[in-house]
């Protein structure tokens, strides 16, 4: 991999010239990446939303952006990723939640509002979360379940369960 820096003070034309070279650079077959450390804390700074850097890196045809400070980091790649990928970067971190991926094999927990069917394979399930009205005879038999909004005991749930060997066996 080849790195190089492009280094200045504020307002000293970084910005411009790495806008410049993306789309040049991209012209000669070069797929290029940037990453910006931002030396006063980036607050959470999303890297593809408009008006920031990053964006204007993706907009003119970046491989990828990131950004980060001495306390975050966030990323953008164009590139299809597994979950597995995906997670990678959070090997230190105790539980990774992932959003949606219903037909992926993980150990999952179950959004169902009355009337709704279960969207994925229920030997994957942990727990459902559900309207109190919710017809249980549609779960799998023994599935612990939760009402929308108790979170404190979803949350001691999901704790109780991590600090097993096995946690969701």
């Amino acid at each position: 991999m080849n790195v190089i820096s492009v280094s200045g003070l504020k307002n000293s034309g970084k910005t411009a010239l790495i806008e410049a070279l993306i789309p040049l650079l991209a012209a000669r077959g070069i797929r290029t990446a940037v990453v910006k450390h931002h030396g006063h804390g980036f607050a959470g700074e999303i890297p593809d939303k408009p008006g920031t850097d990053t964006f204007r890196f993706l907009l003119n045809g970046a491989y990828g952006t990131a950004i980060y400070d001495e306390n975050m980091a966030a990323l953008v790649i164009r590139k299809a990723m597994t979950s597995e990928e995906l997670i990678e970067p959070f090997s230190d971190a105790d539980l990774v939640i992932i959003e949606g991926a219903k037909a992926e094999p993980y150990p999952r927990i179950a959004m169902l509002r009355t009337g709704q069917p279960l969207t994925s394979d229920a030997g994957t399930l942990i727990c459902a979360v559900t309207d109190p009205d919710y017809d249980e005879s549609a779960l799998p038999a023994g599935l612990p379940r939760f009402d929308f909004g108790d979170f404190k005991n979803i949350a001691a749930f999901l704790s109780e369960h991590l600090q097993g060997e096995n946690p969701w066996t």
